[in-house]
C-alpha cells in the first residue's frame, strides 16, 4: 500500500521521483495516441478504457472519490486505514484469496490514498481480467471486518507512520509546512493521519467511513492494456453493473480557504539531518478551481512556469543557484495541478558549503523576482512545452502510467476530454500568461517558507544514580 505524498525533495532526482508519483491531470494521449473509449453504467459508475494490444496484459485500477480531505473531523488517517482493510476479505473470498491469485496467475498489486482518492489496482494477463474485476466487484460493498482484523492492521498503520514520517525528517518538515499553508482546508492533514487520532480508531469507524462513500456510483473503473472497449464494457457489466447503486453517498462538501494575508515561517531542527534545506509552498490553483473559477490558462500556465524554473538541469533555479553562483548544490521547483481543490507551487533547494539559509532563501526569492519582473524568454517557453508534450507522448509506452493518469484526472474535477486536449493547452500557453501568474501567485502572502536543520542540541544525559521507577503490571 502506498501514500501519495506531499513533495518532499532534495534534488533534481528526487524531484523526477515527486512528479512521477504526482503526475498532473493532463500528461496523456494526443490525438495520435490509443482510442479511448470511455461510459458510464446504469448503476453510476465510470468506465474509461485505453486499448494497447502491444503486449498480453492489461492494467486495472478501480478509484474511489474518497481521500484524507474527506474524513470526519478528529478521525485523521481513515482513508488510508480503510484502503489497509479492504484486503481483509468478504464472506465470498476469505482475507488473503484475492492477493493469493493474483501472485498465482502472475500478477501484480497494490494501492494508494491521496487527499482526493483511494485507488486499488491490478496488473494481470488479459485473459485474467474478468477475474480481477470480479474481485473488486465483491468487496465494494461485501467487506467483512472484525475487531480481530482492524486492531492489528491499526498497529500496521501506526508503524507506517513510524517508518515515512518520524524517522523521515524531510517527510515532518513537510507535514509541518502543509498544516501551515492550509489555515482552514482539510489538505492541512497528513493523509496517513496523525498519530493521536490514529490511535483511536476503530471497527465502527471503518465501517461508516466504508458505507458512507464505497459503491458503483462514486466509483471510476480505468482499464488499460490488450483489451477492446467493447469487452471491457461487457466484463464491466457482468461483475460492478450487478451491485445495487448506494443512496446517501455523502458530497464532498470541504472548509474552504479564506483569504492568506501573511507569510508564514517555521524551521525543524532534527540530528538525522545530513544536508540542510529550505523549501517554500504556495497557495495556487489547481486545474480543477482554475476551470472552475473561469481563470483559463492559469493552471497551464503554472505548470510551464514550474518547468522553467526547476525542472531539470537547465531550469533557472538550477542554472542560477548551482551552476552559476554556486550557493546550492540541489534547486528544483514543482507544481501540482492535480487537486479537487487548491494546490501548491513550491520549491526547494539545499545550500553550498558556507551559505546559510536565509542566505539561500534569498538567492532563490531574486529569482522568482527576475521571472515576476522580466518574465520568460522565448527560448525557455519554447523549451519547456516541446518538453512537456513530448513527455505526454513518450508516455503512452507505459499502460499503468496511462491507467493512472485519467483516474487521477477524473478523480480531481478533470474530464476525459480535458487529459486529451492538454498537449493543445500547452501549446497556447504564452510568455505573458507564465508572467502574470507568477506575478499573481508567487506572493509570499500565500506562501509558507521551512528551514530544515541538524539539531546540534546535545542530549541531556541522565545521571547515573538516578535509577528509573520500575512500574509493576497489575491485574
Amino acid at each position: 500500500m502506498t501514500l501519495k505524498h506531499n513533495v518532499l525533495l532534495a534534488g533534481a532526482a528526487a524531484l523526477a521521483v515527486a512528479l512521477a508519483a504526482l503526475s498532473p491531470p493532463g500528461l496523456a494521449a494526443e490525438s495520435a495516441g490509443p482510442k479511448i473509449a470511455d461510459y458510464k453504467l446504469a448503476n453510476g459508475l465510470a468506465l474509461v478504457v485505453i486499448p494497447d494490444h502491444r503486449a498480453p496484459v492489461v492494467t486495472h485500477m478501480i478509484w474511489y472519490k474518497v481521500g484524507a480531505a474527506d474524513e470526519t473531523a478528529g478521525k485523521s488517517g481513515l482513508a488510508h486505514f480503510l484502503e489497509h482493510l479492504m484486503f481483509k476479505g468478504t464472506a465470498k473470498h476469505p482475507a488473503g484469496q484475492f492477493s493469493t491469485v493474483v501472485a498465482r496467475i502472475g500478477g501484480q498489486e497494490n494501492a494508494f490514498t491521496s487527499s482526493d482518492y483511494t485507488g486499488y489496482y491490478q496488473r494481470v494477463p488479459s485473459e485474467q481480467l474478468r477475474t480481477v474485476m470480479e474481485f473488486e466487484a465483491d468487496r465494494m460493498t461485501g467487506l467483512v471486518l472484525t475487531d480481530a482484523v482492524v486492531l492489528p492492521e491499526r498497529d500496521v498503520i501506526l508503524e507506517e507512520r513510524n517508518q515515512r514520517m518520524e524517522n523521515n525528517p524531510r517527510a515532518r518538515l513537510g507535514e509541518q509546512m502543509d498544516a501551515a499553508l492550509f489555515l482552514n482546508h482539510p489538505y492541512g492533514k497528513p493523509i496517513i493521519g496523525w498519530r493521536h487520532e490514529m490511535e483511536q480508531l476503530s471497527r465502527d469507524d471503518a465501517i461508516a467511513f466504508y458505507k458512507r462513500f464505497y459503491g458503483p456510483n462514486d466509483a471510476v473503473v480505468v482499464i488499460a492494456g490488450d483489451i477492446e472497449p467493447d469487452a471491457a464494457l461487457k466484463l464491466a457489466q457482468d461483475t460492478y453493473g450487478k451491485i445495487k447503486r448506494v443512496d446517501g453517498i455523502a458530497s464532498r462538501q470541504r472548509p474552504q480557504e479564506p483569504p492568506q494575508v501573511s507569510p508564514r515561517s517555521l524551521t525543524l531542527a532534527d540530528p538525522r539531518v545530513e544536508q540542510p534545506a529550505v523549501q517554500r509552498s504556495y497557495l495556487v490553483p489547481s486545474f480543477a478551481t482554475a476551470k472552475a473559477n473561469k481563470l483559463s490558462g492559469q493552471s497551464e500556465a503554472l505548470e510551464v512556469l514550474g518547468h522553467i524554473l526547476g525542472t531539470g538541469s537547465n531550469s533557472r533555479m538550477y542554472r542560477v543557484l548551482v551552476v552559476d553562483k554556486h550557493v546550492a548544490v540541489s534547486a528544483g521547483a514543482y507544481y501540482d495541478s492535480s487537486a479537487l481543490d487548491m494546490a501548491k507551487f513550491g520549491f526547494y533547494a539545499s545550500p553550498g558549503t558556507g551559505v546559510t539559509l536565509p542566505q539561500l532563501e534569498a538567492e532563490a526569492d531574486a529569482v522568482i523576482a527576475q521571472v515576476i519582473d522580466k518574465g520568460v524568454t522565448d527560448e525557455e517557453l519554447e523549451r519547456a512545452k516541446s518538453r512537456m508534450i513530448a513527455d505526454a507522448i513518450y508516455a503512452q509506452d507505459n499502460q499503468a502510467s496511462m491507467a493512472r493518469w485519467y483516474g487521477q484526472a477524473l478523480m480531481t474535477g478533470a474530464s476525459v476530454d480535458d487529459v486529451r486536449q492538454w498537449p493543445d493547452r500547452i501549446r497556447a500557453v504564452t510568455a505573458q500568461q507564465v508572467q502574470d501568474v507568477a506575478r499573481q501567485w508567487l506572493d509570499k502572502k500565500r506562501s509558507v517558507t521551512g528551514y530544515l536543520i541538524k539539531d546540534t542540541t546535545p542530549r541531556v544525559e541522565q545521571p547515573a544514580s538516578v535509577q528509573p521507577v520500575k512500574v509493576e503490571k497489575r491485574s
